[in-house]
């Protein structure tokens, strides 16, 4: 068990976004499922929380009313290799969600996500600030984020 791990509030839906979730990442594993007892506060034999793996990071999933929601101040960085894999993982979270710009987004849920290509780091982190400064503006232009792009602002073929 990692000793520290996201824990997710939901309203009613904690079983249902992690299911969203294991649809969507292929390394993924759904533990326990714990249910509300006579004690509550939910309804006796729903579900309470639901522990789960992404990609090898455990959470926390919890029906907890509608007493908090996300926010976007916290958000899950998904590193890409591929503009495929940016591709795929950009439409499937955002599907019922809402996109934003410089590759973040918010699932149905309400969680945000900030779906990155690996390059990306490299190139902002670049010697030449010239050119990380173009891939930065680059990038401010662009909700999903497009490699080619930040390349041809980097200056690579």
């Amino acid at each position: 068990m990692q000793k520290i791990r996201p824990f997710l509030w939901f309203n009613g839906q904690a079983e249902e976004a992690v299911r969203f979730y294991a649809g969507i990442f292929r390394n993924t594993k759904i533990g326990s499922i714990m249910r509300y007892g006579d004690a509550g506060p939910g309804d006796k034999g729903s579900v309470m929380t639901v522990t789960f793996e992404l990609e090898g990071q455990e959470f926390i999933a919890l029906n907890g009313g509608p007493r908090f929601s996300f926010t976007p101040a916290i958000s899950f960085f998904v590193a890409c290799d591929t503009q495929e894999q940016v591709d795929t993982l950009w439409h499937q979270l955002s599907a019922g969600g809402e996109t934003n710009s410089c590759g973040w987004l918010k699932d149905k849920y309400g969680v945000s996500w900030q779906i990155v290509p690996s390059v990306l780091l490299e190139m902002l982190q670049d010697d030449d600030t010239i050119r990380a400064n173009r891939v930065m503006q680059a990038m401010l232009t662009m909700d999903r984020l497009d490699i080619a792009g930040l390349r041809r602002a980097f200056g690579q073929p």
